[in-house]
């Protein structure tokens, strides 16, 4: 390996009995994209954290270019050359693109913003990242731009940071579409030949053997492997990671679709979709591809009630119209939301509530909750989807984001509804994780229910679809089994080729 820019030596830290990092080390050499791998929960987000400068480690040594480095804060990681892009954005969106990108550091005169400078040298920070996408500009609203045009934002403000040295990007492709994800790697790239170092986070494997030069994976606070992507097979990485064989990432069982339980006819949203007609029968899972922004979100929202109806019809089993959120529960339908922690979970509350709060009538008679009752289902869902926490009563803000996933999976498994509506179910997941929700959505199908699945990773649809129907500008073409279609023809109709 060479020279390293960034090297970690036995690093720990423990917030009360909960040992995060237990013996970390890492060597990052100068100019290379380095990936950090491991499962949520495996110490990575505090690592990155205390790189950042927002704590500080309980024992173990970080040098920087060779010299001791420990922050006292995020402003003093900057200055030491260090920027980290966090995966829950930290934008005012109540303020302009210029101004978001340039915080802190803006050009003055006389106390007075200097504009045309300001404009100058966002554009000159923006112009690799969009390739002559002229969708975001210095004066626009941060709060008007999509999700994938903020993260793109959240990306150049770290860029425009004088003296960076070391880039940490902490899950920065979540929100970005494909052609956003070939342009930031188009960038990273470029940044690497000019001898910046980045060290990047993600789940998505493919990724990372496609743009990292070297990894490192942690695993219970712990570094448990290390090398070159060029050498090392991604089975190898994946049992480092879990500890374990992962045998078959997408299983598959003989399924036997019955009757048809969702059936929609031209169904329109106030705004989007503006047409869709698709049937999906008890057994199968029937997948929904499409770019960023084509209406597949919009359509869920729709037929569970979240969003208005503009014409066409909904039928679920015998119901027929659209109807409320509330009474499509009662319906037997469970909506998955792709916002986590905007709207799928009460963070606040605990595990227990979050898990039970849609069938409460089951844990106690004349509208008493028997905590024990609740506590009790509530482990045996913990066990069965082996949700890493202290117990019921935890906080699901306290658990990292796979966790997190697993409860709001194991509310719709708890309400043991017919009809599973999943909004991106795996996003931010990791591998070991992805595993465990793949293989309880094809328990699901097994078990006679439907399943309608939104999700923007091409892999994960052919590996567990049916079927799959595709979303281009609002618009749902046919739906086609899996063996029928390929990723590259689903891609040219998502791109309305």
């Amino acid at each position: 390996m060479g020279e390293a820019l960034l090297e970690i030596r036995a690093l720990h830290k423990s917030f009360g009995p909960t040992r995060a990092l237990g013996g970390v080390d890492l060597h990052v050499p100068r100019g290379e994209i380095h990936a950090l791998i491991g499962e949520n929960g495996a110490g990575k987000s505090t690592l990155l954290t205390t790189l950042a400068g927002a704590l500080r480690p309980d024992q173990g040594e970080i040098l920087l270019g060779g010299k001791p480095y420990s922050p006292r804060g995020p402003d003093d990681a900057r200055r030491a050359g260090v920027a980290m892009v966090h995966q829950e954005l930290s934008l005012c969106p109540h303020l302009r693109v210029d101004e978001n990108i340039l915080l802190g550091v803006e050009p003055t005169r006389f106390g007075l913003l200097r504009r045309k400078p300001m404009e100058e040298r966002v554009r000159a920070v923006l112009a690799p990242m969009l390739g002559g996408d002229t969708n975001i500009t210095p004066s626009m609203l941060v709060g008007d731009l999509p999700p994938a045009s903020r993260q793109l934002v959240e990306i150049a403000r770290a860029l425009a940071q004088e003296s960076l040295r070391l880039l940490i990007l902490d899950e920065p492709t979540s929100s970005l579409g494909k052609g956003d994800v070939e342009r930031l790697f188009t960038v990273l790239r470029g940044l690497r030949e000019r001898g910046l170092t980045i060290l990047y986070v993600s789940h998505f494997l493919d990724e990372i053997e496609a743009l990292a030069d070297g990894y490192t994976v942690l695993r219970d606070g712990k570094t448990v492997g290390t090398g070159r992507m060029a050498d090392t097979p991604l089975s190898t990485i994946v049992e480092q990671m879990v500890g374990r064989r992962i045998d078959e990432l997408f299983p598959r069982s003989a399924r036997s679709p019955g009757e048809v339980l969702l059936d929609l006819g031209d169904l329109a949203g106030s705004q989007k979709p503006r047409r869709a007609s698709l049937t999906l029968r008890r057994g199968e899972v029937l997948g929904i591809a499409g770019l960023l922004g084509a209406g597949r979100t919009e359509l869920l929202r729709a037929v569970f009630g979240l969003d208005p109806v503009k014409s066409g019809t909904v039928k679920i089993g015998s119901h027929l119209g659209p109807a409320s959120p509330g009474a499509r529960w009662k319906q037997g339908v469970g909506f998955l939301s792709e916002d986590r922690k905007g709207e799928g979970l009460s963070t606040s509350m605990s595990i227990a509530d979050n898990l039970t709060m849609t069938r409460l009538s089951d844990l106690g008679p004349w509208g008493f909750i028997s905590s024990a009752k609740q506590n009790a289902v509530t482990s045996r869902f913990i066990d069965a989807l082996s949700i890493r926490c202290q117990g019921p009563e935890q906080a699901v803000a306290d658990l990292s984001g796979g966790n997190q996933q697993k409860v709001a999976m194991g509310r719709l498994l708890y309400h043991d509804v017919d009809l599973l509506l999943l909004d991106e179910p795996t996003r931010g997941v990791d591998i070991g994780s992805k595993a465990q929700i793949y293989r309880l959505i094809d328990e699901q199908a097994c078990a006679g229910k439907a399943v309608l699945l939104v999700s923007s990773y091409l892999p994960e649809l052919f590996g567990v679809c049916d079927r799959i129907a595709v979303m281009c500008r609002g618009t749902l073409g046919p739906a086609r089994a899996v063996g029928e279609t390929s990723e590259h023809a689903v891609l040219r109709e998502a791109t309305g080729g």
